[in-house]
């Protein structure tokens, strides 16, 4: 399905600044609206100059033109689920702007957030403690008990919902863990994975570089280093889709339930019998963490290591695919897998709205009033193009820093894992099908609902098929005892604070 051309200007469906006045919503003396969650008491200020925009506008001088709402629609939540908002997320962004550096949005059906979509706004939301909780408990009295989006944000004890020692404790269990794993040792394992689904298909011609490759490399990676057969991977796959999409409140609670079945299943086998694999090393860290706390652990390390790599691996494959700059790179052109993966996490992050934080108090931050127990989310894309499309050479040269990885004391754990496993996967397709095409225009992709990822529904592509008996190395010559040794990693080695 392809999202039909708007003319420049045109704002998303459902535009806040830009639709019908919502009846009963409130008055101007409410200033913003009590579903949305986010005000100021009415003495506190003028309804004029309730979202001061960073260029000094106020209401009164037309910041959106004042012909193009009314009081009472002027902050209604923009939905951001569904498939206008999948087709061209960077559109609602632009709108959203209007707002100043927070805006109300819908992420799931009567389910509203604020979300920062300024830059130095998220840096410092992200860097403060004091003012943010990660705790969600006390907001998720306040929504649905069957919501489709408590699977993403309901409380767990684990790395991510958790704060001070607690949190430090979480975090030291998942880096110690993973230092374990050496990188030239995970790049073979995924030299390793990658050459079995390429054999798969080789011979064929076509392929969907996301069923057939994105999604299930990461999967072959995960399973192998958390100690589970590649037997589970459809369970896996399905649950965790499922769990991200929530596209309806049943298929979320079941998507959740079966995605717990799955990790419980794996730690009791664990607990019967250790192996050299991450799960034997978060049971067996010195930090002592109860089976609860291993589970809740490993139910968050895995979704964010499969899912959101899925999307990294495919937007870049996808960026590579489609722009000339990368046209000769598959046979060694200037640009690299490295270049790809850096303008997808600039441009079009996997996970591209969450860092969910809630506030301790009523607190005036960047020009509005937020609730306390008001859930905030950044948004990385918005953040990271918040002056137009970051370019090649301004991420090549380090001039700032993008948010994809989110920041301080919650930035992902195991970035550096992620990209060279994504360089990796990249690097070995375009090198055994180096004249692999887009299948149809980039145009006509599609992508998946969702307010929290960047992902695409299918990736179809072409090449000049490969044979087990063809001339030269091929796939088919590799195989664990070329790339990978048995004993690569062991259970008696210590993570580092055990020494």
């Amino acid at each position: 399905m392809t999202f039909p051309q708007q003319p420049e200007g045109t704002p998303p469906p459902g535009c806040p600044a830009h639709g019908a006045p919502q009846a009963g919503a409130y008055t101007p003396t409410d200033a913003y609206a009590p579903s949305v969650g986010v005000y100021a008491p009415a003495d506190t200020y003028a309804p004029t100059d309730a979202y001061p925009p960073a260029d000094g506008y106020t209401a009164t001088d037309g910041y959106p033109p004042a012909d193009a709402y009314t009081a009472a629609d002027a902050y209604a939540p923009l939905k951001l689920y569904g498939p206008d908002f999948a087709a061209d997320p960077h559109r609602f962004y632009q709108h959203l702007r209007q707002y100043g550096a927070l805006a109300p949005v819908e992420i799931a059906p009567g389910v509203t957030a604020i979300l920062v979509t300024d830059y130095r706004a998220a840096l410092d939301l992200l860097h403060d403690d004091s003012t943010w909780t990660k705790d969600s408990r006390a907001w998720m009295r306040t929504v649905p008990a069957d919501s489709p989006i408590l699977p993403m944000l309901g409380w767990r004890p684990n790395v991510f919902f958790s704060e001070g020692e607690a949190h430090d404790r979480y975090r030291e269990v998942i880096t110690d863990s993973f230092d374990l794993v050496e990188p030239h040792e995970l790049r073979a394992r995924v030299r390793l994975a990658a050459d079995s689904l390429i054999r798969r298909f080789g011979s064929v011609g076509e392929v969907d570089l996301i069923a057939d490759y994105a999604r299930l490399l990461p999967l072959l990676m995960f399973n192998g280093l958390f100690g589970l057969p590649d037997s589970y991977s459809e369970r896996f796959i399905s649950a965790l889709s499922g769990v991200l999409e929530g596209n309806s409140p049943q298929e979320a609670a079941a998507a959740n339930a079966a995605y717990e079945k799955y990790i419980v299943e794996l730690v009791g086998a664990k607990r019967a019998q250790r192996g050299p694999d991450l799960t034997s090393w978060f049971m067996d860290h010195p930090h002592g963490l109860s089976d609860e706390e291993v589970i809740n652990q490993i139910i968050l390390t895995l979704g964010a290591g499969n899912e959101p790599l899925t999307n990294l691996i495919g937007n870049a494959l996808s960026r590579m695919l489609s722009d000339d700059r990368y046209y000769s790179t598959l046979s060694g052109g200037a640009l690299t897998a490295q270049d790809a993966i850096s303008e997808v996490l600039w441009n079009d992050p996997p996970l591209t709205n969450y860092s969910a934080h809630f506030a301790r108090r009523d607190v005036f931050f960047h020009g509005t009033w937020v609730r306390a127990g008001q859930l905030v989310m950044v948004s990385y894309a918005a953040a990271n193009t918040q002056f137009g499309t970051p370019t090649l050479e301004r991420a090549r040269s380090g001039s700032g820093s993008h948010l994809s990885w989110a920041a301080g004391p919650h930035g992902c754990p195991v970035r550096r894992h992620a990209l060279l496993i994504a360089t990796t996967a990249i690097e070995r397709l375009t090198a055994w099908l180096s004249d692999i095409e887009l299948a149809v225009g980039h145009a006509e992709l599609v992508w998946r609902n969702g307010a929290f990822h960047r992902a695409l529904a299918a990736l179809p592509a072409r090449f000049t098929p490969i044979t087990p008996d063809q001339a030269g190395a091929t796939p088919w010559d590799s195989g664990p005892s070329s790339s990978i040794r048995s004993d690569t990693i062991s259970t008696e080695r210590r993570p580092a604070s055990a020494r």
